[in-house]
């Protein structure tokens, strides 16, 4: 009985082996499947993106001297993969003199430098001296707002590639058609205008405060009469008449940059700081902020009208002393960090929403950009 049983359970053994064999092989390339396909799919992101954006490591920029607000739109463009997947593609200049020059070549330089370094942090320096050949002032307190025009449109100007141009401006222009109607007969004009920004107001024409962000957009949007001095000479009339202006949303960008105006110009030509608390979404479908009468797209536009935060641009201080930082999330990780110059640190939700601003708490960080990201582009 004892020797039967042995031989059974001897004569199993190869059966066994070989079965066990059979599966560890099929595991084996199951696993090299999937490791071929895993690599397969980081090369077709590489080819559009590059190594170091699939990296995304949040690398901090040195203060060389009130540049602050540089150093947070700086890690704003390039935190965007989506723009650094059009610098990559730029046309090396080919001179020393030319590479020195250009905006775009020290910018991805900057870029390569904070990707590809092992420190916390690196210098601007090249790329704040290629602006100052280009009249952007060092050592200056600047706005947010008209530094980041400014980049844009030396970006834009110096990309020799038109491709490049036109995926420049299709990724954050904004289509607007202005409507002016005159209110004594039916003579009406419309002009389409693209904008980089929406500068959406925190008061509204009696200086009240506008309580969220969504407010503040169908103000923006919202039909104004012209009558007194800012009347309109009507072509059909003849005459100076009140006419009715409105702003209709014609196209989004990829990338959507609104700009809060939270500094408020007086008479006396003094400005001051409005830092009353202004709420604003994560998430933001323009479909359900603005009515009909207010856009003037078609139907697959607006399907694409749905965005996501990424990012913060945020003030401190007062209009004439303060500083910036920015609030950005990684689009590979979809973790928040705060970038404070040469400082990096992962923060949470409620640390962004700290900057929706507090009336009583004026030198606390307030939001003054808000970048949004569409959620399905196509």
């Amino acid at each position: 009985m004892g020797q039967r049983s042995g031989r059974q359970e001897r004569s199993k053994k190869p059966e066994l082996a070989l079965s066990e064999t059979m599966e560890a092989e099929t595991e084996v390339r199951n696993n090299d499947e999937e490791t071929k396909e895993a690599k397969a799919k980081n090369q077709r992101l590489i080819s559009v993106f590059g190594v170091a954006d699939l990296k995304n490591e949040a690398i901090g920029l040195y203060n060389l001297g009130l540049s602050c607000c540089l150093n947070s739109l700086l890690q704003v463009f390039l935190m965007n993969i989506r723009f650094t997947g059009i610098l990559r593609r730029i046309a090396v200049p080919s001179s020393h003199v030319q590479r020195k020059n250009s905006v775009p070549y020290q910018m991805l330089l900057l870029l390569e430098k904070m990707q590809c370094g092992k420190c916390k942090a690196v210098s601007p320096t090249d790329l704040a001296c290629c602006l100052s050949l280009h009249r952007v002032k060092l050592f200056v307190q600047h706005d947010a707002a008209q530094l980041f025009l400014t980049l844009w449109n030396l970006l834009k100007k110096q990309m020799k590639k038109p491709e490049l141009v036109e995926e420049l401006r299709d990724l954050y222009t904004i289509c607007i058609q202005e409507h002016l109607a005159c209110q004594k007969c039916s003579f009406e004009v419309k002009s389409n205008s693209t904008m980089l920004t929406l500068p959406l107001p925190v008061l509204d024409a009696n200086s009240h405060r506008l309580k969220t962000l969504e407010e503040s957009l169908q103000y923006f949007f919202h039909p104004e009469e012209l009558t007194g001095q800012n009347m309109c000479f009507c072509q059909q009339c003849g005459r100076k008449t009140t006419f009715l202006q409105s702003m209709k949303l014609v196209r989004l960008p990829q990338t959507l940059t609104l700009h809060l105006k939270r500094f408020c110009f007086e008479r006396s030509s003094h400005s001051h700081k409005l830092s009353h608390c202004l709420p604003f979404p994560q998430e933001l479908d323009f479909n359900e902020v603005l009515t009909e009468n207010q856009c003037q797209a078609d139907d697959s536009e607006k399907a694409t009208w749905q965005y996501e935060l990424f990012a913060v641009v945020a003030h401190s201080g007062s209009s004439s002393c303060g500083h910036y930082c920015a609030y950005i999330r990684s689009l590979t990780e979809c973790k928040w960090y705060c970038f404070n110059d040469s400082q990096v640190c992962q923060v949470s939700w409620d640390d962004v929403k700290c900057t929706y601003g507090h009336a009583s708490l004026y030198w606390r960080e307030t939001a003054y950009l808000l970048i949004y990201m569409k959620k399905n582009p196509q």
